[in-house]
């Protein structure tokens, strides 16, 4: 059982007396693969739903507010679920401590900076608070199955990792608008609002890098941001981790946004390949068939599934004490890491030290 969620309602949740509750932060456009994952898990009951326009709190169907505070004095969550943007975690986060709430997850990008990040953590530590952020991609289906089989060397020693982000969105005067408005004003775009999920996932597949490097660019004159470019990791045995994303190219699926992209990883004894359609493929060194490991599938949700994945293995880490991945305290090195991307783009030189967070 982790620290602080030893009494009350959550530990009768754990014992199956009563459910674990939870209140929602934000309802905007990813918002609803929350809600949607949190309405299919058992051992939960959702009280309450914010955000700064009521009507689309009251468009979730749970009871809505308006204002943080009254949502936490009333609906008195077990957990609070941030599903809003990075300038307004640190408050939320006060806010949510302050009034006894024992667990948060929060969207990624967490905090505004990686001082903020870092002074949430401290301040939840302190506290006695768990909290997990919202960084999904690791727990896609195609992930846990190369991590599976990586971890079974079906490919001998691992070389090297390639993924090639084409989300096919960005081209024109018109890029996002439909979904996602605000990425034409990010100044940081590609990186810090998509490419972060890969540097998570590469550390999740293969760990830690001694070394950053990235090349980053904008060829969309509507946005702000960069919306092209390539980093690497370098790791001290010899293996890279390459990620090469361009948001104006589109790669073979029917839905560009199931994996956004295609992956190879390929090791001394062979390679696995991740399509468009979410399946996973082997091929052993000198064969040129291919053995499927994961078919493709029709998955419920965003990305395979990915937020009912994460959200189950919180629940399942509250209730039941599993070890938490991408808790706060390690996920400031994802900040850390992207911050040295960008320093590395600036340069125009690979980083070696950089803040270990």
């Amino acid at each position: 059982m982790l620290e602080g969620l030893k009494e009350g309602p959550v530990e009768r949740a754990r014992e199956g007396t009563a459910a674990l509750r939870v209140a929602c932060l934000g309802a905007g456009y990813f918002a609803q693969f929350h809600y949607d994952a949190w309405r299919r898990m058992p051992n939960v009951r959702l009280v309450g739903a914010c955000d700064s326009n009521r009507e689309k709190a009251k468009a979730t169907g749970l009871t809505a507010f308006s204002e943080l505070d009254c949502m936490l004095k009333m609906a008195k969550p077990d957990l609070l679920d941030i599903i809003t943007p990075p300038q307004t975690h640190f408050a939320a986060i006060s806010q949510a401590i302050e009034k006894g709430v024992k667990a948060i997850i929060c969207q990624k990008p967490f905090c505004t900076s990686l001082d903020e990040a870092r002074q949430a953590t401290e301040m939840a530590e302190a506290a006695g608070v768990t909290i997990v952020i919202h960084e999904n991609f690791r727990f896609q289906p195609w992930y846990r199955s190369i991590r599976q089989a990586l971890d079974r060397k079906l490919i001998g020693n691992l070389l090297q990792i390639t993924f090639r982000l084409r989300t096919g969105d960005g081209q024109g005067p018109r890029a996002y608008l439909d979904r996602q408005p605000y990425f034409q004003e990010m100044p940081k775009l590609l990186i810090h609002e998509t490419g972060v999920h890969w540097v998570d996932t590469f550390r999740f597949l293969v760990g830690e890098p001694e070394a950053v490097y990235a090349d980053l660019r904008r060829l969309n004159p509507v946005i702000k941001g960069e919306d092209a470019g390539y980093f690497i990791f370098d790791y001290a045995d010899g293996v890279r981790a390459l990620f090469d994303g361009n948001r104006l190219l589109d790669h073979a699926a029917e839905n560009c946004r199931t994996t956004l992209g295609e992956a190879l990883v390929e090791g001394t004894r062979g390679s696995l390949s991740l399509r468009g359609d979410g399946s996973v493929r082997l091929r052993h060194f000198g064969d040129p068939t291919e053995t499927v490991l994961l078919a493709a599938q029709t998955w419920q949700g965003f990305g395979g599934d990915c937020v009912k994945n994460l959200i189950n293995h919180v629940v399942d880490g509250l209730l039941h004490g599993k070890p938490l991945e991408n808790g706060a305290r390690d996920y400031l090195k994802v900040i850390a890491i992207e911050q040295a991307l960008y320093e590395s783009n600036r340069l125009g030189m690979k980083i070696r030290e950089f803040d270990r967070a």
